[in-house]
């Protein structure tokens, strides 16, 4: 299962946000659930930060290996500080036809916007779909893609449906996501289990969604992922589990007081300075993270120093 980090805050070292926890998003990856079926397939990383020569600029990098196996991971990330991050652990079925390669590691950026991705799940059939999504992605994203990953295209579509940058403009955009991606599978009788939680980050913004439909296409889903974990006696959906899993998110103060860890200071939820968005609680007592749920979608804004939040129940 791939991973997702995204953090505001106030300007801190990356280390302190990849390297130096004992969870650390790169020691993540050395046992991701379902290790047996998975090969990891690269990792990265886009940050902005006021120290950087570029400070409007997402910082990207890439590489296409285990992230734990990166040795240029301890050479370079102390060297960077931001105030906003958004990394990624690529993990895929072991399939010769998956492409390890910069281009196919998360986050993803192209020019004209300010937003960058990364996504935890998959768009079955994506390829056969293009049949119907195609007309509504734009050619300015379209001719910018370089990869060959569900992600990326998902990326254009969202982008392409995208009209404005308000918190309203974004929701739409991605009610309007699963509609048009729900009415390709049903003409192409392609429906199948769509898991798609996604960060979207920009400067000082976070949006997370926690969505997508099961193998019939619906998107009401219930059930209790917990509960249809495979068990021993081999009852159990893993997928299902999987597709209504929480995000977890993370607020507080005090962050770079906490040493080796991701832990804050609690604290009411208007005095947070800091947040992190992740697939899993990255703290040893979980009771401080906020669960966000199948079909909802979390805003984050940091505004002079505040993290301000606002949860939504995304309509599809």
């Amino acid at each position: 299962m791939c991973r997702v980090l995204a953090y505001i805050g106030p300007e801190i070292p990356v280390e302190s946000l990849l390297l130096e926890p004992e969870n650390s998003l790169i020691n993540q990856s050395l046992d991701p659930e379902l290790h047996p079926n998975l090969q990891l397939a690269g990792w990265g990383f886009g940050i902005w930060g006021d120290h950087l020569l570029k400070p409007d600029e997402p910082l990207l990098y890439h590489r296409p290996k285990a992230a734990f196996y990166d040795d240029n991971a301890t050479g370079i990330i102390p060297s960077l500080a931001a105030s906003t991050l958004l990394a990624h652990v690529r993990a895929s079925g072991y399939d010769a036809s998956v492409v390890q390669a910069d281009e196919n590691c998360h986050p993803f950026a192209y020019e004209g916007t300010p937003w960058i991705i990364a996504h935890n799940g998959g768009l079955p059939h994506w390829r056969r779909l293009q049949r119907e999504l195609l007309p509504h992605c734009k050619d300015a994203y379209l001719k910018q893609m370089r990869g060959t990953t569900d992600t990326e295209f998902l990326y254009v579509l969202l982008l392409s449906l995208l009209e404005g940058e308000g918190d309203d403009d974004v929701q739409t955009a991605f009610e309007r996501l699963l509609e048009v991606i729900r009415d390709a599978m049903h003409k192409l009788d392609l429906a199948a289990l769509t898991k798609l939680k996604i960060a979207l980050v920009a400067p000082d913004r976070i949006i997370g969604v926690n969505y997508g439909c099961d193998r019939d296409g619906n998107t009401e889903v219930s059930g209790d992922w917990k509960d249809l974990r495979p068990k021993a006696d081999g009852e159990g959906d893993m997928a299902l589990s999987m597709l209504l899993e929480p995000m977890y998110l993370l607020m507080g103060k005090n962050f770079e007081a906490h040493t080796g860890s991701y832990d804050v200071d609690p604290c009411p939820e208007g005095e947070a300075t800091s947040a992190i968005f992740a697939s899993e609680p990255l703290t040893d007592d979980g009771t401080d993270w906020v669960d966000i749920n199948f079909g909802e979608i979390v805003f984050l804004r940091r505004t002079d120093g505040r993290i301000f939040k606002e949860l939504r129940k995304l309509y599809v």
